[in-house]
């Protein structure tokens, strides 16, 4: 297998956002940013499709802020 420059790029961006996001998921004590945060940071192990990686990441990204406050 072959490393594609792009997607190592954009894995460490991904893990990088998710690691803010759970910092201040546990920081906050908001558990939607910070399960966001998980899941961002383990996204790219799983996807190896660049845009697949980018579509299901952002989608995670923006999910806790359009979440309803309880």
């Amino acid at each position: 297998m072959e490393i594609d420059s792009n997607y190592l790029m954009l894995s460490l961006l991904f893990g990088a956002v998710g690691m803010a996001l759970f910092m201040f998921g546990k920081k906050a004590g908001k558990i939607p940013h910070l399960v966001a945060g998980v899941a961002l940071m383990t996204c790219p192990y799983f996807i190896t499709n660049i845009i697949a990686m980018v579509s299901v990441c952002v989608i995670v990204a923006l999910a806790p802020f359009f979440m309803p406050e309880t």
